[in-house]
């Protein structure tokens, strides 16, 4: 006779009454967030007892029910925010979630496919708002031509790799079956301020990063086409094989759009892909104000942006565009017995033109950010950052504390604080140590960085929630935060 099974343990799922109970606290307990970030300091340090708690807390030996966790949730983590939700944040280029996207969110992590592929509701949805961010910034979109990604970092990754495999081609080289060793070098292009992740695709691709070029910029920031012509015919002629230019929609730094028509041309001639990184900027050229700075943005190969920055999708949302739906298709179409689907039609499976395996369903969070707004509304969002980034150059300028670095073409201002009777050496101390003395002052936040070989503050302005009166306390708090550098009384 053989010995009686264990009984199964009982794993009843959380009861729905208790589910729409506890959703229904969540959503009152994110509204009272929401609504109450422009009240509340924009950022503060952590104090170490609340650190320690999360880092260390312990793997619980039973189950918190659904309201401990909602009450865990709302003591512990929400209380501690990165502060980008506030209107009086200014720092690096991060978002204040769309209400739209966040509502969203919930609904696509209840159903929770992987929109890999296959003939469900996220596919076609992706497909949909891929072309729709196509059309915003006027890309060329081919059906098939672009996909969500968890950010630019991994859409720059799908771009480059296209353009490797590109590249390798036309040399007689299969990148897929034989890799790069014993090829000639392929060697890319960008500027000192292109985003890091275009070294890191370059790295992880096999590039290298002795192969990716810096170029010059001119006096306002854009890539120096002169000097990008020299360098490329320095290259062949040493035996190497020129294939790539990233260009970008606003640089990091100071916001700068390149000049995309003769940087085009140029890649024409050359044979070389144009890569533009549009992460935070691209979608700039829906404001009318500035977007003649984007002529030619059409005529790239490739367009790597983030409706998760300027758009405001909740993170993580990122977007490739290609312009050659096979090129991509070609470098990562890899379809084992057991994905076969006939039902995918001629396009495939999204899994077919990047990384991604088991993808999220990013597309519904978008698809709701963008409707809610609608075209019209999404420009005039964008046209107020930039005319309040240029009313904050304004205010600058104004100012005999103050010095604007860089012209004001997007959303990002660079300036620092230079106090009379100071050399250069302190001015640079003095910025170097600003950004976090006013952070820690938790009215406004604002970050630094370093502009050629100088210290500077570079104010973001993403949220159309932004005032003037909040223009005028970042420049109030970082007077006073100055004067505390420099041991003198505030606007003395």
């Amino acid at each position: 006779m053989s010995p009686a099974s264990p009984a199964v343990p009982d794993s009843s799922p959380t009861p729905p009454d208790d589910f729409r109970t506890a959703a229904h606290a969540a959503a009152d307990l994110v509204a009272d967030y929401l609504a109450g970030l422009p009240g509340r300091p924009v950022w503060q340090p952590m104090g170490p007892a609340d650190r320690t708690s999360l880092l260390e807390a312990p793997l619980p030996e039973d189950g918190v029910p659904l309201a401990g966790l909602l009450d865990f949730v709302g003591t512990r983590v929400m209380p501690a925010p990165m502060g980008n939700g506030n209107p009086r944040f200014f720092g690096w280029v991060n978002s204040a979630p769309a209400p739209a996207g966040v509502l969203a969110t919930l609904a696509a992590s209840a159903m929770n496919p992987s929109s890999a592929g296959g003939d469900h509701a996220d596919v076609h949805l992706e497909r949909a708002v891929v072309r729709w961010i196509a059309e915003l910034v006027g890309f060329p979109h081919p059906a098939g031509g672009g996909l969500l990604t968890s950010g630019t970092s991994m859409a720059t990754i799908v771009c480059l790799a296209a353009a490797r495999n590109r590249a390798a081609r036309r040399a007689g080289w299969d990148v897929r079956e034989d890799g790069l060793a014993g090829m000639p070098p392929l060697v890319a292009y960008a500027t000192g301020e292109t985003h890091s992740c275009v070294r890191k695709a370059a790295e992880l691709l096999g590039l290298g990063s002795k192969h990716l070029r810096t170029v010059p910029s001119g006096p306002e920031g854009q890539l120096d086409t002169d000097a990008l012509r020299a360098a490329v015919a320095r290259d062949r002629a040493d035996g190497l094989l020129p294939f790539l230019v990233v260009a970008s929609a606003g640089t990091v730094g100071t916001g700068a759009v390149d000049a995309f028509d003769p940087i085009a041309d140029l890649c024409a001639e050359q044979e070389l892909w144009l890569h533009v990184d549009g992460a935070y900027g691209a979608f700039g050229v829906l404001d009318p104000a500035i977007a003649h700075r984007y002529a030619g943005l059409e005529r790239a190969d490739s367009l790597a942006l983030d409706p998760h920055k300027w758009l405001g999708v909740p993170v993580d949302c990122g977007c490739a565009l290609v312009r050659d739906t096979d090129e991509l298709r070609g470098t990562f179409s890899l379809v084992p017995s057991y994905l076969r689907d006939e039902a995918a039609g001629s396009l495939g499976w999204f899994s077919e033109y990047g990384m991604e395996q088991t993808r999220p369903f990013r597309s519904l969070k978008v698809w709701a950010t963008i409707a809610h707004r609608g075209r019209q509304g999404i420009s005039d969002d964008i046209a107020r950052c930039t005319a309040l980034a240029r009313r904050l150059g304004e205010l600058v300028e104004a100012d005999p504390e103050l010095e604007l670095l860089a012209p004001v073409q997007t959303s990002i201002v660079a300036f620092r604080h230079r106090a009379a009777g100071l050399d250069e050496a302190a001015v640079n101390a003095v910025n170097r140590e600003l950004p976090v003395a006013v952070q820690l002052r938790g009215r406004v936040f604002v970050t630094g960085a370093l502009l050629g070989g100088r210290e500077m503050l570079r104010a973001c302005l993403l949220n159309a929630a932004t005032t003037e009166d909040d223009l005028e306390l970042l420049l109030a708090e970082v007077r006073a935060a100055a004067a505390g550098l420099t041991e003198r009384p505030a606007g003395a």
